[in-house]
């Protein structure tokens, strides 16, 4: 794949648009957050971006792996970035036991530590170069879901995921949007009917995403807008989220059976025939 000369510049400022809201709430990567907002909402920034983003224990990994694995040099090339975070079609290339050694040999040699704990041969069948692998999977909210109260987690789930919303109206910094969160069922992970609710459009008077208008669909991270979506990127952030799931939901089966092999592994889902219409929820 030949990079384009754009894709580098375009990779960093939407890497910082998802990543910027769990970095102002200090839950990952450096204390740069006020680099990341100006990037975001600019395009332009004097902070050292990939030095930045390369300090994101989490993210970091799975870029530099995806980059590898697709022949593309920049591990911030936009194609990769929007891999990682809202999925696309270059996910459907990857080598995934491939992928799965490269990124313990990575992190190995990055010195693991108790972050990566859960990273283990039984989320094989889950393991995809994705932020929701790493929400459902590398994080250990979902161990927590069978707790006596697992709302806790169930809302740090839902809030870490990037999620899509249709906006209804808008009002100076928030946009009031209709958008559908994870349930938990006792036994596996859905996502309910669509609700009602405010997302914010601005962070300190700077908005990622301008000219928002009903009707434009939105990725939201941490109640944060973070873009807006194209009809493939929607349909591709819905196809990813499904299949996380259910590969999530295989392993939560699992280890709550009596036997550990009565959950099929999930497949993949069929790449994409039509663009999903432009109303209604995703199935």
């Amino acid at each position: 794949m030949a990079d384009e000369p754009s894709a580098g510049k375009a990779g960093e400022r939407l890497f910082a648009r998802y990543a910027y809201a769990p970095n102002h709430l200090g839950y990952c990567g450096p204390a740069d957050s006020a680099a990341l907002a100006e990037l975001a909402a600019t395009g332009r920034a004097e902070a050292d971006v990939r030095s930045i983003a390369s300090r994101f224990s989490g993210a970091w990994p799975y870029l530099c792996v995806l980059a590898e694995l697709a022949g593309i040099a920049d591990p911030l090339d936009e194609r990769v970035v929007r891999a990682y975070w809202t999925g696309s079609s270059l996910l459907d290339e990857v080598d995934r036991p491939r992928f799965w050694r490269n990124l313990l040999g990575r992190i190995a040699a990055a010195g693991a530590d108790r972050y990566w704990t859960h990273l283990k041969p039984a989320l094989i069948s889950e393991a995809m170069p994705t932020h929701g692998f790493h929400v459902f999977c590398v994080y250990p909210w979902t161990r927590l879901l069978s707790s006596s109260d697992p709302g806790p987690a169930l809302q740090v789930l839902d809030s870490c995921r990037i999620r899509w919303a249709r906006v209804s109206s808008v009002e100076a910094e928030h946009a009031t949007v209709r958008g559908r969160h994870l349930e938990w069922d006792g036994r596996a992970l859905g996502l309910g009917e669509e609700i009602e609710e405010r997302v914010r459009l601005t962070e300190d008077g700077r908005a990622f995403v301008t000219g928002v208008s009903p009707d434009d669909w939105l990725a939201v991270h941490w109640d944060l807008a973070c873009e807006r979506l194209t009809v493939d990127e929607l349909w591709q952030l819905r196809r990813w989220t499904d299949w996380q799931l259910a590969a999530t939901n295989a392993r939560l089966a699992r280890e709550t059976s009596a036997s550990s092999g009565s959950a099929a592994p999930p497949q993949l889902p069929q790449p994409r025939q039509q663009p999903i219409a432009e109303t209604g929820g995703a199935s």
